[in-house]
């Protein structure tokens, strides 16, 4: 007869052990599901984040650390916006120890060299020496005729022969130019035929145009964006009261709004004294104003 699994009598101790074990586990499951312990597990679950339980990613709370906004940066406080500023001192060529005052000004500002003159060629070389670039200062006919003709001046009664040997013979005088600016010339620059055929030479030699804008009329700089070239056009003059610090600076903090208010401004100065003096103070301040000084060329579009 086969041997009953809890049968009495000796050499059931193990069987008896066996049963009592099954018995006191089924007891255990019991009170896990249905008694006193059931409270604990479910205590224990509800530590996982419900999105956990549901299988989706679980959301942090935030903390000071990420109370932002989408594309802010964690950085504290508002990015400061940093406003573009090109300085362009004009006139120079006539004295070397002018262009030294102004390469020794705090900031990339750019020299504008007059053609033909004694120190032309030296100043232009000098700004390459200390990384600053160059404009050649073309000088342009102006509205009144009594005074005397600049050194290179473009005329609207010169020939095409005449008007591109000028244009020849001012560029190879101001060596490493990337660019011209106009002086004076408020009558040349509202002739739209004379700026065609400026800029044409102009975009066949790859150079760089900025309008002094010394007549509300000018069409140079129009013209010059007809052609391609890449072109400027001054925002502020800086020293029409040469001799005035005051007025300087007046100006010179119109030009920072105007940078701030669009991003980006166009300064023309001389290099005179005071405009040099308040120059290097106003320049030693703009970086903690957000304004950037940059070379002319940083601003042709």
């Amino acid at each position: 007869m086969a041997k009953k699994l809890f049968a009495k009598g000796k050499g059931s101790s193990f069987d008896r052990w066996l049963f009592a074990g099954i018995v006191i586990a089924l007891v255990l499951i019991s009170l896990t599901l249905w008694g006193p312990l059931r409270k604990f597990r479910v205590t224990e679950d509800k530590k996982i984040p419900q999105q956990a339980a549901k299988g989706e990613p679980i959301q942090k709370k935030p903390g000071k650390q990420d109370t932002k906004k989408h594309g802010e940066s964690l950085v504290a406080g508002p990015m400061e916006h940093t406003a573009l500023v090109a300085i362009v001192i004009d006139d120079l060529g006539q004295d070397v120890k002018q262009a030294r005052e102004v390469v020794s000004l705090p900031g990339k500002v750019t020299l504008a060299v007059m053609p033909g003159l004694a120190q032309s060629r030296k100043t232009a070389e000098l700004a390459k020496q200390n990384n600053r670039e160059v404009l050649l200062h073309l000088p342009m006919e102006y509205r009144s005729r009594s005074g005397k003709p600049a050194t290179g001046m473009l005329r609207s009664d010169m020939t095409p022969m005449e008007f591109l040997t000028t244009v020849s013979n001012d560029v190879d005088s101001v060596p490493g130019a990337i660019g011209i600016n106009n002086h004076e010339g408020s009558s040349l620059t509202e002739n739209k035929e004379a700026m065609k055929f400026l800029m044409a030479e102009l975009k066949a030699r790859n150079l760089m145009f900025l309008d002094s804008v010394t007549s509300a009329r000018s069409v140079a700089y129009i013209t010059a964006r007809e052609f391609g070239i890449k072109s400027g056009k001054r925002d502020v003059f800086l020293d029409n009261e040469g001799d005035n610090p005051s007025y300087i600076r007046k100006q010179l903090d119109e030009l920072a709004e105007i940078a701030r208010k669009n991003g980006r401004a166009i300064g023309i100065g001389h290099p005179h004294p005071a405009t040099i003096s308040e120059l290097r103070k106003w320049l030693t301040e703009a970086g903690n104003q957000g304004i950037e000084i940059v070379p002319i060329s940083r601003m042709m579009n």
